[in-house]
C-alpha cells in the first residue's frame, strides 16, 4: 500500500477511534458533521485525548469549526484536540489562528497481519474480558494521569461487541492492558498500557501479539494504531510500519 493510501486509511481509523471514545459513557456523544467526527466527553472535561476530532479534508473541518467549538463549550469541556496528519499545513495554520497549540506528535502505524512477527507467548498469563475500571486505572498510572480519570470515559467499554479488552496478569493481578477494536478489515489497537513497575518484561509486546493473532484468525487483514515514543519500538518489532506523524492540536480553556 502506498503512503497516500495508507494515510487515507488511517484517517478512517482515527474517525473510528473518536466514535469509540464518544460512546464510552452515558453522557458522552459523537458529532458527525459532513466529513468530520468528534467525541464530546463531559465526564473528562480537561483531557483532550478523549475530546478529539478527526476529519477527511480541510474544507470539511473548516466548515465545522465554529459548531465544534460551541459544542465543547456548551458541554463544559476545557480541552479538545484535532488529529492532523503531517502535511496538512492549511489545517495547522487554521487551527493555530483559532487558538489551538501543538500538544503531541504520536506516529500513525499500520501492519499487514499476514506479515506480523508474532511474539513468543510462553509464560504469559493473559485473558480477554478485562474490566473497564482496570483499563482506566492502568492507563492513568502508565501515562501519569490522576488515578480515576480515564475510567470515567470508559464505563461502557466492556459492553461494546466490537471491542475486546485484553489483560496480562502477574500474580493474578492485571498489570498490562489493551483494547482491540474491529473496524471492517482493520484491528485497531488502543489503550496499550503497562504499570510502571512491570515494564521491561515484554508484556505489552506479547499481549499485542496475542490480540493480532486472534484478529488474523477472525479474518482481518490490517492493524492500525497511534504510537507514542515509548511504544514505537514495541510495535516496530512486531512488524508495524510508520505511515506519518500525527500532530495533536489542542485548544485549552
Amino acid at each position: 500500500m502506498d503512503r497516500d493510501a495508507a494515510i487515507e486509511r488511517h484517517r478512517g481509523a482515527l474517525m473510528s477511534f473518536v466514535r469509540l471514545v464518544g460512546g464510552g459513557t452515558g453522557t458522552s456523544r459523537v458529532l458527525e458533521p459532513d466529513g468530520v467526527t468528534a467525541s464530546v466527553v463531559p465526564a473528562v472535561p480537561g483531557r483532550s485525548m478523549v475530546n478529539s476530532v478527526a476529519y477527511r479534508d480541510a474544507s470539511s473541518l473548516e466548515a465545522a469549526m465554529d459548531d465544534l467549538a460551541a459544542a465543547y463549550e456548551d458541554a463544559g469541556v476545557r480541552a479538545w484536540t484535532v488529529w492532523v496528519p503531517e502535511g496538512d499545513r492549511d489545517v495547522t495554520a487554521m487551527l493555530e489562528a483559532a487558538g489551538h497549540r501543538l500538544d503531541a506528535t504520536p506516529t500513525a502505524m499500520m501492519a499487514e497481519l499476514d506479515r506480523v512477527a508474532l511474539a513468543d507467548e510462553d509464560g504469559l498469563d493473559w485473558g480477554v474480558g478485562a474490566r473497564a475500571d482496570d483499563m482506566g486505572r492502568i492507563n492513568d498510572l502508565a501515562y501519569g494521569w490522576v488515578e480515576g480519570t480515564f475510567v470515567r470515559a470508559m464505563e461502557r467499554f466492556g459492553r461494546l461487541e466490537a471491542l475486546r479488552l485484553y489483560e496480562a496478569r502477574v500474580g493474578g493481578e492485571p498489570v498490562c492492558v489493551l483494547g482491540a477494536y474491529d473496524n471492517d478489515d482493520d484491528c485497531e489497537v488502543y489503550f496499550v498500557a503497562t504499570l510502571p513497575d512491570h515494564r521491561g518484561r515484554g508484556l505489552a509486546r506479547r499481549l499485542v501479539s496475542r490480540a493480532l493473532s486472534d484478529a488474523r484468525e477472525r479474518g482481518l487483514a490490517f492493524s492500525s494504531l497511534q504510537a507514542t515514543a515509548m511504544g514505537y519500538p514495541i510495535y516496530e518489532r512486531l512488524g508495524y510500519e510508520p505511515i506519518c506523524t500525527l500532530e495533536m492540536w489542542e485548544r485549552r480553556k
